[in-house]
């Protein structure tokens, strides 16, 4: 990410927001390849953690190391543990999805963002190795029940960067998403509407959170698909 405003955003206040314009010129995508993109999404499989809540939400999870090099390397699918001072809802809790499909993990577009997020992740910490975690997410939402972005409300991730990508909207009203100071004052708030709109926070310095997602057409029910990927430095 060369752009020294780009850099100084996500260096200074501790967040930026990356347009879909933007993205597409890093990373050589139109519309049509984010709409490709998203069929991964239909292959995602149910959270069984936030169902025993009553929600809906689809998700896999994979984990990589990242050299600065640009070496990538696939560790143990393992469970996913968060550190306890980061997400409330999970505190101790070593919980298990299932993994990346191959299609997935081996997409060139993947290969593409992991590239991007390593350089604006080099402005915030510089470890011999990046330790990688890439989550789809589709949030599903019916008149009766609200899709929950985010469950556990307004947290950490307990790592260096996290980045959230959105990669669809469907009939979706919501969303809306929040980057807070560690005070919990609200620094930015946006709508993630476009595909390849991309919002990067320096995990160490602020918090965030999502509003729930609605549909709006209450016939039909809405979902919104999201890559969150986060680098840690240890």
């Amino acid at each position: 990410m060369s752009d020294s405003h780009t850099l100084q955003a996500l260096s200074e206040p501790g967040y930026c927001l990356m347009k879909p314009d933007e993205i597409g010129r890093r990373l050589g995508v139109d519309g049509r390849q984010w709409a490709e993109f998203d069929l991964h999404w239909d292959e995602l499989a149910p959270d069984p953690y936030v169902q025993e809540a009553g929600m809906r939400r689809l998700r896999r999870y994979g984990h990589f190391g990242r050299k600065p090099t640009g070496e990538l390397t696939v560790r143990s699918h393992d469970g996913f543990l968060q550190p306890e001072d980061s997400n409330p809802l999970y505190i101790g809790q070593e919980r298990h999805f299932e993994p990346l499909t191959d299609a997935f993990a081996q997409d060139p577009l993947l290969a593409a963002l992991l590239d991007l997020l390593a350089e604006a992740a080099s402005v915030l910490a510089d470890p011999p190795e990046w330790t990688v975690k890439v989550h789809p997410f589709r949030v599903v939402a019916t008149s009766g029940q609200a899709g929950q972005p985010t469950p556990e409300g307004v947290h950490r991730d307990g790592v260096t960067l996290v980045s959230s990508l959105l990669v669809a909207r469907g009939n979706a009203d919501g969303g809306e998403s929040t980057v807070y100071d560690l005070d919990g004052a609200p620094i930015l708030s946006t709508v993630l509407e476009e595909p390849g709109t991309l919002l990067l926070g320096d995990d160490r310095r602020t918090l965030h959170g999502v509003s729930p997602v609605t549909p709006r057409d209450p016939a039909r029910p809405a979902h919104r698909d999201v890559l969150v990927i986060t680098f840690a430095d240890r």
